[in-house]
């Protein structure tokens, strides 16, 4: 199977989607509820860590996509955006996070300044990839998808590794 199989199989199928960031933000929702003050504490900081990462995973991957489609596959219009794979997704994420900090201070959450800092530089890599493509330095879009991939993820990994240089 591949990539856009199965996000045309989640497109045609909503229900699962749906499903998911409604029961996350039903169990961010409770969590929050039974927690009350003491979502800083142990067992309740670990299961907000799962929340957040079960929410920003498919968020991240979401936002990613949407910045591919748009920017690199130049024949795609921001009309044909599929709801429930290439929004949802992204609004579930900053809704399940808005509902969470009204319970917790999320910097007390386990991993959440490495998944804030994982965010901005994929965001930084796609807008420099961006850049690269439209000042015609390298045409991304005419390249194999594993060759993207691997490029891409060479960019994150220096960006990565320079950024702890910087930072030690």
């Amino acid at each position: 199977m591949t990539l856009k199989e199965l996000i045309n199989l989640l497109g045609d199928n909503p229900g699962y989607i749906i499903g998911y960031f409604i029961a996350i933000f039903l169990a961010t929702a409770l969590t929050g509820w039974i927690s009350k003050d003491d979502g800083y504490k142990s067992p309740w900081k670990y299961l907000y860590m799962l929340l957040i990462y079960g929410v920003c995973i498919p968020g991240i991957f979401a936002v990613g996509l949407n910045f591919y489609v748009f920017l690199f596959e130049r024949n795609k219009s921001i009309f044909n955006a599929d709801v429930y794979t290439q929004i949802l997704p992204i609004v579930g994420m900053f809704l399940t996070l808005w509902v969470m900090k009204r319970y917790v201070n999320l910097d007390s959450i386990p991993g959440f300044h490495r998944l804030t800092g994982f965010m901005i530089i994929i965001l930084a890599t796609l807008g420099l990839m961006y850049g690269l493509d439209r000042m015609r330095i390298i045409v991304f879009a005419m390249m194999p998808a594993w060759v993207l991939l691997v490029i891409f993820l060479g960019i994150v990994w220096a960006i990565m590794l320079g950024w702890r240089k910087v930072s030690n």
